[in-house]
């Protein structure tokens, strides 16, 4: 693509997204400062359109950087780490990772005030505390490495809201503000606290938007200055070896009075300008918006395949908790029937646990009230801690559950049970078979229970599911065959090793999903040469279910083999017994 075409595409999102906006330069001069910013002395490169940038070895290991830490006497009052826990994390990918996860996304590593890290105070600064570029640029190398980009907010304690404050540039444009007269009911919010924070500056008493907390202060990207400035950290994260981004929070992007402002149609240009941006300079990264709202609203972020390569697909974590807790699949079926399958170039992105908790607000329209009401009483017997929103009307409902998915898993509706490990499994199983790139959370690969201490000693819901283990302790476990964490990373790393071999597992392979009788759950994936189809077969029940294998149609003419026991099944086989949350993976190639 020659310079002055890729220009004119970028004037054409920069006229969309400013349509209306009092510009401070022309979209000609916006755009040639952005390429600039973007470009530097690279030449313009051509990306190569529903290109897949994945396949079924893809496997992203989801931490925090201090997720693992070596310390020089772990018996001390304060522990102290005896070397920078990027190290320890990087020797925990090469180590104990290598062979089965390839990617891994270190959730933010930069200084920070609050929110563990999504509180940012300086974009282009490693953590200290963390390690430094040098660390990021080496586990680069080894791994596909993929970086939050917190684009909604920033923090109260940032260099630029501090600007704010004082009256100066950069940072006194940056903000968006409102008047406390202003129609603010339509507003969409995540969080119970006030959305405007009021602040003294130089200039005044102003009111800044706070979608998330006080601490977290909205930007504003109706100044094109503050798009600038992001580009320029797009790209300095690109030079340190950055090729999966991670676009935090971005559905609350672009705000306008007298609307919900999440959603709207700048938003998602700027997105789209994002992408045209960065994939001119390097085709191979990828870009995942991280949008924990309704399916559909969800999947809106696809657009015609030239928005995001992959979105989160949110409603997978709760839709899979309530199957497994209830030994019902309808919801999950019925989900999975309605999504349509994802086109060349772009993918979903497979999770059921995550730094965060379970979000409730992408089941809704898939659960009742009563299934949700049931699943949160549930969860919150075996520990869980409910984080609540404020809807429009006033009231408060359940946004998120908070526990760690391995307590999540330690019984049904009925109460606990002998049957938790083999539920947990049972999940990932689903998950690593499913259309999709599969996000694996480090608590869920080590089997980490619920942190109490760190929920009393925070007070942050969310902190129960972000354990910090110390390096000897882990290992420890982890060679400790009577451990129930040896068990989980045994199996998990098991499922993984034999996933990355299939073809029929690649992330863009048709699926379809089966109607089984009884407690089984189960979809079909067929490889994009169509060579290979595996039968993926779950028992969602504390009962044994007898699978019909009339009911799959194997062809007769094939040998058909389950490939997680690494058994063939006999010919004239009829049926097969499933104990409670067995999976079976069942292909015509071994």
């Amino acid at each position: 693509m020659s310079k002055a075409l890729f220009e004119q595409r970028v004037e054409q999102h920069l006229t969309s997204i400013y349509e209306g906006v009092d510009l401070c330069m022309s979209i000609d001069a916006l755009a040639s400062m952005l390429i600039t910013t973007m470009l530097r002395d690279d030449p313009v490169r051509d990306p190569t359109p529903h290109k897949n940038r994945w396949d079924q070895q893809d496997v992203i290991l989801i931490a925090y950087g201090d997720s693992i830490m070596r310390y020089r006497d772990a018996e001390q009052a304060v522990a102290i780490p005896s070397e920078p826990p990027l190290h320890t994390l990087h020797r925990f990918m090469k180590n104990q990772c290598a062979g089965y996860i390839n990617a891994l996304h270190i959730l933010p590593f930069y200084p920070y005030s609050s929110d563990e890290g999504f509180s940012v105070m300086n974009y282009v600064q490693v953590n200290e505390s963390l390690g430094s570029w040098d660390d990021i640029q080496g586990i680069a190398q080894d791994v596909k490495l993929m970086a939050d980009l917190v684009i909604n907010h920033c923090s109260s304690r940032s260099r630029w809201f501090e600007n704010f404050i004082q009256g100066k540039e950069p940072g006194l444009s940056y903000f968006k503000t409102a008047s406390l007269n202003d129609d603010l009911s339509d507003v969409v919010r995540p969080r119970t606290s006030p959305l405007l924070n009021t602040v003294q500056t130089a200039l005044g008493e102003r009111h800044v938007w706070c979608t998330f907390s006080p601490d977290q202060v909205d930007l504003d990207f109706a100044n094109p200055l503050v798009l600038n400035e992001f580009v320029g950290i797009i790209r300095h994260y690109l030079d340190n070896g950055i090729k999966i981004f991670r676009l935090d929070a971005v559905a609350f992007l672009w705000k306008e009075l007298n609307t919900s402002c999440i959603n709207l149609p700048q938003t998602h240009e700027v997105i789209r300008l994002l992408r045209t941006l960065i994939e001119h300079v390097e085709p191979s990264v990828v870009i995942i918006t991280e949008t924990n709202i309704p399916n559909r609203e969800n999947l809106s972020y696809f657009g015609n395949a030239n928005e995001a390569h992959c979105i989160y697909n949110f409603s997978l974590p709760p839709l899979l908790l309530h199957t497994l807790l209830s030994g019902d699949s309808k919801a999950l079926k019925h989900w999975m029937m309605s999504m349509p399958p994802a086109q060349n170039g772009t993918a979903y992105f497979n999770f059921i646990a995550s730094h965060d908790g379970i979000g409730l607000r992408p089941v809704e329209g898939l659960l009742d009230e009563n299934e949700l009401g049931q699943m949160v009483n549930t969860v919150s017997r075996f520990g869980a801690k409910v984080s609540m929103r404020t809807a429009n009307n006033g009231t408060s409902s359940p946004y998120e559950l908070n526990i760690a998915l391995f307590d999540a898993l330690q019984g049904t509706h009925k109460g606990l049970d002998k049957w938790g490990l083999q539920r947990f499994t049972c999940a990932h199983a689903i998950m690593f078979a499913l259309e999709g790139i599969p996000g694996l959370y480090i608590h869920s690969l080590l089997g980490t229970t619920n942190d109490y201490e760190r929920f009393e000693n925070s007070q942050h819901n969310r902190c129960i599911n972000r354990h910090r283990w110390q390096e000897s302790a882990l290992l420890e476990k982890l060679a400790d065959q009577s451990s129930h964490h040896y068990h989980v990373f045994t199996q998990i790393n098991n499922l993984l090793a034999i996933r990355k071999q299939q073809d029929a597992f690649h992330p863009n392979a048709t699926q379809f999903t089966l109607h089984l009788t009884g407690a089984l759950f189960g979809f079909w994936r067929q490889s994009i040469d169509r060579r290979q189809s595996i039968f993926c077969v779950y028992n969602i029940s504390d009962e044994p279910q007898t699978l019909l294998l009339a009911d799959l149609n194997l062809i007769d003419t094939e040998q058909w083999f389950e490939l997680i026991s690494a058994q063939a099944i006999e010919q004239g086989q009829q049926s097969i017994e499933l104990a409670p949350y067995q999976p079976l993976w069942l292909s015509n190639r071994q």
